[in-house]
């Protein structure tokens, strides 16, 4: 882990990969492209994209997962990805930003298993998508699903959690949870969620907190890569303890810490840079850009 830790320091400190400054040849025969889904979930389908990366054949994928409410949607980290070679799925939960259904926390771990399920279909696979290399990508309440993810899908490449946000955190105390819950879900944000409110999100979490802890998840996460990246935002102990169980459970978590916000927002080029050889790092990658 140490000589990982100290791989990404010396890539920080250095270039950034080309796939993050440079656009790479224009592949005419098969071009990069971008296809709107709508996959199904629940009794609904979910607003998807997917970044159909350049080149013949089939490609690795990402699905990569926003958080609470999603204002970050990490697309420029979507783009870099593409140009080294992975197609992106990118999605928007149920109840969120035009998404039918109501938002709720584990209808977003179990739209992230719809999410996978589809590319594991045939419609997948036309679209040029390698449905046994895939793995998944998270920020904040992304994380938490990718978490999830890593924990009970034995078959994902890999799981990168990005400043990742267990929603037990506003399980207790009451008054407290539902005003930060308030807070993000708030008149600015309001908007892009449905059916749901500050008081319907702390009753789930409070009802049942486990399946909202990213430790619980650890076990089955030690037995694939992970990444974890964390901010000065106030998660990095949750982050830390994440880490720290997965290793306690045998594995080997790759650990970085930027000093940043939540939205990583002056360390864009640093993050593609982590996220990037991470998951060059994976079985399966690619092995140029728009290569299989």
């Amino acid at each position: 882990m140490i000589a990982a830790f100290l791989a990404c320091i010396a890539l920080l400190q250095g270039d950034a990969p080309a796939a993050v400054t440079r656009d790479p040849p224009k592949d005419t025969a098969h071009p990069a492209a971008m296809k709107a889904l709508a996959i199904p979930s629940g009794a609904t389908s979910l607003n998807a994209v997917l970044y159909t990366t350049a080149g013949a054949g089939l490609h690795p994928t990402v699905l990569l997962l926003h958080g609470f409410p999603g204002n970050e949607q990490n697309l420029d980290l979507a783009q870099a990805m593409r140009r080294a070679g992975w197609d992106v799925l990118t999605l928007h939960y149920r109840g969120s930003w035009g998404t039918p259904g109501d938002f709720r926390f584990r209808h977003g771990l179990e739209d992230a298993d719809a999410a996978l399920a589809w590319l594991r279909r045939p419609a997948a696979r036309a679209a040029g998508v390698d449905g046994a290399r895939i793995a998944v990508v998270g920020h904040s309440m992304g994380g938490m699903a990718t978490a999830y993810e890593a924990g009970h899908d034995p078959a994902i490449l890999g799981a990168g959690l990005i400043s990742a946000a267990g929603m037990n955190l506003f399980s207790s105390p009451k008054a407290k949870a539902i005003r930060a819950l308030g807070d993000e879900y708030g008149a600015a944000t309001m908007h892009t969620l449905a059916g749901t409110t500050p008081e319907a999100l702390y009753a789930e979490v409070a009802a049942d907190p486990k399946p909202f802890m990213l430790n619980t998840y650890a076990v089955g996460a030690a037995r694939k890569p992970v990444l974890v990246v964390s901010a000065d935002d106030g998660l990095r102990s949750v982050d830390d303890s994440f880490a720290a169980a997965v290793a306690a459970s045998g594995g080997s978590p790759r650990q970085v810490h930027l000093a940043t916000d939540h939205s990583y927002s002056d360390k864009r080029i640093a993050l593609e840079t982590v996220v990037l050889d991470w998951l060059a790092s994976l079985p399966g990658a690619p092995t140029k850009p728009g290569g299989a």
